[in-house]
């Protein structure tokens, strides 16, 4: 009975105090957290534009480069190597490998 006398008080204290008190703290959290300001939205777009403007001049790059030569990405790669592809399949004698050169 002494217990029961207890218990209530702390439910209800919980349930009516501690409860609302716990999502009101965390809503106030939320509503104050750093959002975008217009200045950074301003500078997004402002990198957005310059990212464009940088994409536009290497398209124009790679076509003068095209017809000045046609094979200039080929040409840009290493030659094959005769050392297999890494894969999953072949990773443990790969790494066999290069812990025990021959």
């Amino acid at each position: 009975m002494q217990e029961e006398l207890i218990i209530i008080p702390i439910v209800m204290g919980t349930l009516f105090i501690g409860l609302p008190w716990l999502i009101f703290h965390y809503v106030t959290k939320w509503k104050t957290a750093a959002t975008i300001t217009n200045e950074d939205e301003n500078l997004l777009e402002e990198l957005h534009h310059m990212a464009r403007r940088l994409d536009d001049r290497m398209e124009t790059i790679e076509r003068i480069m095209a017809a000045d030569n046609p094979d200039w990405r080929q040409s840009g790669l290493p030659s094959p190597s005769t050392e297999p592809t890494p894969t999953l399949e072949n990773f443990d004698e790969l790494l066999k490998k290069e812990r025990h050169p021959s």
